[in-house]
């Protein structure tokens, strides 16, 4: 529990120190642009990958196979289009990295891994 609100303080003051320095160098009217443009662009990855996540879903489930690592994604997606929603270029990077397909094939086997630990652990148990 301890980490957790160790990351919930962290992280927000990092996202602060990094706009007030990036304001000091670059100007404020860049720092909003930037603030704007990522979420817009996030918005658009966001609806891309959630439109072609959705079409795979459809094509296993007509074809008979589970979906597993299509729903994971799917989860990753939704993870990652939260991360965007706030400001934050720490948080934005998390994000795009969710959204992309190449690196978020990374987060998913790490997932797949970790659960897969716990399964054999007894952790999680179906």
């Amino acid at each position: 529990m301890l980490k957790w609100i160790f990351l919930f303080m962290l992280v927000p003051a990092a996202e602060i120190f990094i706009y007030i320095q990036l304001g000091k160098y670059a100007g404020l009217p860049v720092v909003v642009l930037l603030i704007l443009g990522t979420g817009a662009a996030g918005v658009i990855l966001t609806k891309q990958q959630g439109f072609y996540i959705l079409t795979r879903v459809r094509e296993n489930l007509q074809s008979g196979i589970v979906p597993g690592n299509q729903l994971l994604d799917g989860l990753i997606v939704l993870v990652g289009a939260i991360m965007l929603l706030s400001p934050g270029l720490l948080t934005d990077l998390a994000g795009f990295s969710f959204l992309i397909p190449f690196t978020r094939f990374y987060v998913r086997e790490i997932i797949k891994k970790r659960l897969r630990k716990r399964i054999n652990e007894g952790k999680i148990i179906f």
